[in-house]
């Protein structure tokens, strides 16, 4: 589970920000220590406040983790391109900077790099087996350092064709993901942190599943049931959801000896995803492209949501609330905070603008208030990151909902109303000055 995530110089963010997924406030009955961290982070602010650039840091970091080793081209520099802040050149051309703090397995790691345009400045991995700080590896540049338990030569093997733009970690798992001749009990850092980043699922913009959804359909598995009765709870109107094979067409294509000669080749069979709902006659079936925006937007939050319940990870999504009614919104948000439909203690992180979150729902809270962040951007462009628990928010009694509406949190855009005025008042008199 994810403890912590520290990033520096990305996109609209110049200093170091944290967030922080450990407990402020008990659960009646609990201590804050029963818990390592919460399950759920929703971020609130204004647009262009640093939401969407805060979860792109996040993001940044998992595909450098996964692939920075297979997108290598030499004298291109480093790939994924970082997107360092550029409001200030001087901050631009400093390294920026990535930390995760996880509890893998019983075992806290910390696991972390810079970067700058042109390679891999620093890297590192801890883990604390008994509480006690070991080190995996650190790394300068080419240099790299080992820990006492690290096995050397298996690891400076493969530090030997570590490209200077890709990371170790991406490296290593592509060539050794787990040690060989290594008993399953015995710790296995490197292993451990690629397969979390690799059970993160970030969807860093509302949108929907490509055309091949039958294919993503039918590779679900398992999942597919929970997702139909998640679709069935939600009152859309689906029964269910089934996968209809188009029969395969021959594709045709020009021979390379004669052009005029046309040749034939089989086609894969096309799925679609076809919906069946209850009508007033009786079942209908209805396409993909028939069901409605936040139909269409459910069945992609559900996809992605139950494959991170099922196997643990962390799922991150940008604007939770598009399309989808607000009590929807705070029924998935139930599904990760709830023991019993989140047993691998999955975590959800989410962006809204939506403030009915903040409030209550049945009189229930929707988030706790050590779930609540926002994000605020200065007069000089800095974005910034901060927990509504800075407040000391009351338990009972508070309306955070208008609280956070009236400006109180911070985090909420400042409109100037002359302004808007102003700029209609000048369109209205150009307008006027082109009629006849």
């Amino acid at each position: 589970m994810l403890l912590s995530f520290r990033f520096a110089n990305h996109r609209s963010f110049a200093d170091e920000q944290q967030l922080n997924f450990t407990p402020v406030y008990a659960p009646a009955g609990e201590s804050p220590d029963s818990r390592l961290s919460v399950r759920v982070v929703g971020i609130f602010g204004g647009n262009a406040s640093g939401k969407s650039n805060l979860l792109h840091a996040l993001s940044y970091m998992r595909r450098m983790a996964i692939y920075s080793d297979r997108a290598v081209e030499p004298g291109l520099g480093i790939s994924p391109n970082r997107e360092p802040f550029r409001l200030d050149p001087a901050v631009a051309e400093t390294p920026s900077r990535y930390t995760v703090d996880l509890h893998l397995n019983g075992v806290r790691h910390t696991y972390g790099f810079t970067v700058d345009d042109d390679r891999v400045v620093e890297e590192w991995l801890f883990h604390y087996p008994l509480k006690k700080k070991r080190r995996v590896f650190e790394r300068e540049g080419d240099n790299f350092t080992w820990g006492e338990e690290s096995k050397r030569n298996d690891l400076e093997r493969v530090a030997a064709i570590t490209a200077p733009t890709a990371l170790f970690l991406s490296t290593i798992a592509r060539f050794n993901r787990r040690a060989e001749g290594a008993d399953r009990d015995e710790p296995q850092p490197l292993h451990d942190v690629y397969r979390w980043f690799f059970r993160t699922r970030i969807r860093s913009r509302p949108g929907l599943r490509p055309r091949n959804l039958g294919a993503v359909w039918s590779d679900l598995g398992d999942d597919r049931a929970a997702i139909v009765d998640l679709l069935r709870a939600a009152d859309v109107g689906i029964v269910d959801v089934t996968v209809h094979s188009d029969p395969p067409q021959e594709l045709f294509e020009l021979d390379d000896v004669d052009a005029d000669s046309p040749v034939t080749t089989p086609a894969r069979p096309r799925k679609r995803l076809l919906f069946t709902h209850r009508g007033p006659t009786g079942l209908a079936i209805l396409g993909y492209q028939d069901e409605s925006t936040g139909t269409q937007q459910l069945l992609d939050l559900a996809i992605d949501a139950s494959w991170v319940l099922n196997r643990g990870g962390v799922l991150a999504v940008d604007e939770i609330d598009a399309s989808l009614h607000p009590m929807l919104t705070a029924k998935l948000i139930g599904l990760f905070q709830s023991p019993v439909t989140n047993p691998a203690h999955s975590q959800l992180i989410f962006t809204s603008h939506d403030a009915t979150l903040l409030g209550t729902f049945d009189t229930e809270e929707v988030l706790s208030r050590d779930e609540i962040w926002f994000t605020e951007k200065a007069k000089d462009g800095t974005s910034s990151v901060y927990p509504l628990t800075d407040f000391k928010p009351r338990r009972e009694g508070e309306n955070r909902q208008r609280r956070y509406l009236n400006g109180n949190y911070g985090g909420v855009p400042d409109i100037s109303t002359y302004l808007f005025e102003r700029a209609l008042a000048t369109r209205e008199a150009t307008e006027g000055d082109g009629e006849e």
